[in-house]
């Protein structure tokens, strides 16, 4: 490890860091990753008090398991699996079933926007979210995918609210990219179907 400031590390280099005995290193991740794996936690289980004490084991589970990562494992999905993996326990715990909320703002840093997915939807033909705007259209985005199985809506929370690419998507799932990749073009295609099925509002 060479002596550049910690701040200015890799991820991969922090955990090689605190794996050597600097523990700020461990505080400097989880001070990186607490707006977004929180905020992916939120949507993914639709409960701030529940998201935070996963948040809390997910980083715990780092701290205590440091010893199985592997040296240079990109470290943002692992995080994403190991958090994915605590939520999932945790609503198992609780007798719960996943309840996604999508009400707060993406990280508008990362790749994907949600207008990526409007658009695609919009493309292929009429539908009543052509003639709603705003919050009206946000909202039936929302409704939509919170209607949408746990194993696709996972998927769409992944690749257009966390602007995840697929590669790290496929390992935060264990799937391979192709069943990524087909998984979002089946949300897409039942999101539309969905809509499309809807009475058309009129314009005023």
């Amino acid at each position: 490890m060479d002596s550049s400031p910690l701040s200015a590390c890799s991820d991969e280099d922090l955990l090689a860091a605190f794996r050597q005995g600097r523990r700020e290193a461990f505080g400097l991740l989880v001070r990186r990753y607490e707006g977004e794996l929180y905020g992916y936690l939120r949507r993914y289980l639709g409960d701030a008090e529940l998201a935070d004490d996963v948040f809390q084991n997910t980083f715990l589970q780092v701290f205590t398991k440091i010893r199985h990562y592997q040296s240079g494992r990109p470290v943002r999905p692992w995080l994403y699996t190991i958090a994915t993996n605590q939520a999932i326990d945790a609503l198992r715990r609780a007798g719960r079933h996943q309840a996604v909320s999508l009400d707060l703002e993406r990280d508008e840093s990362s790749g994907a926007d949600l207008p990526q997915l409007m658009g695609f939807l919009e493309s292929r033909g009429p539908s009543p979210l052509e003639h709603v705007q705003g919050e009206e259209r946000r909202q039936l985005v929302r409704a939509g995918v919170e209607r949408l199985p746990d194993f696709l809506r996972q998927v769409v929370v992944l690749a257009y609210y966390q602007g995840l690419p697929y590669k790290e998507i496929a390992e935060i799932m264990d799937i391979p990219v192709g069943t990524v990749k087909s998984r979002l073009h089946a949300a897409l295609m039942r999101l539309h179907e969905a809509w499309a099925a809807l009475p058309a509002v009129q314009e005023t």
